[in-house]
C-alpha cells in the first residue's frame, strides 16, 4: 500500500507534501509523490528543467527523512485528477493527500475542478489539507 500525494510548487503543495510524508512515516508505508501537467505549447523546457530541479531537491529531502518515497512527473495531457486518480488505483493507496487554498466569493462556488474530482472520483479516501503559515 501507498499514500498518493499530488504536488504543486506552492504553498499548498508543501502543506500536501509535508502532511502525507509525516502520514508516511507513522504508517511506515511508501509515499507516491505525483507532479502532472498538462503539456502542450504552455508547458516549455524552462519550466519543465524548474519542475525537475524542484522535484530532485524533494527526492532528497525525502531520502534524509526516511521516508520511502516514488516521484512521478507526469506530462501525459490529462488533469491532474485523473493523474492522481489512475496512480492511486494503479498502486491500491490508502489515500490521496491534495493541497486546498482559499477562494475568493465567487471561486467558493466551485472548490477547484481538480479537488473537486478528486474528492468525488476516487476510490480511496482523500486527505485534503490547508497550507500554514510555515509553508
Amino acid at each position: 500500500m501507498a499514500v498518493v500525494v499530488g504536488y504543486v510548487p506552492t504553498k499548498e503543495g508543501r502543506a500536501a507534501l509535508r502532511r502525507a510524508s509525516e502520514e508516511c512515516l507513522l504508517r511506515r508505508t511508501k509515499l507516491i509523490v505525483i507532479n502532472s501537467n498538462r503539456g502542450g505549447k504552455d508547458f516549455d523546457m524552462e519550466e519543465a528543467r524548474r519542475f525537475e530541479a524542484e522535484l530532485t531537491a524533494i527526492q532528497a529531502h525525502l531520502d534524509e527523512v526516511g521516508v520511502e518515497h516514488e516521484v512521478r512527473q507526469l506530462v501525459r495531457g490529462n488533469e491532474p485528477a485523473e493523474d492522481l486518480i489512475e496512480v492511486a488505483e494503479e498502486v491500491k493507496a490508502d489515500f490521496i493527500v491534495i493541497g486546498l487554498r482559499r477562494r475568493t466569493p465567487v471561486g467558493k462556488l466551485i472548490l477547484g475542478s481538480n479537488a473537486q474530482r478528486i474528492l468525488l472520483d476516487a476510490s480511496c479516501p482523500v486527505l485534503a489539507v490547508k497550507a500554514g503559515p510555515s509553508d
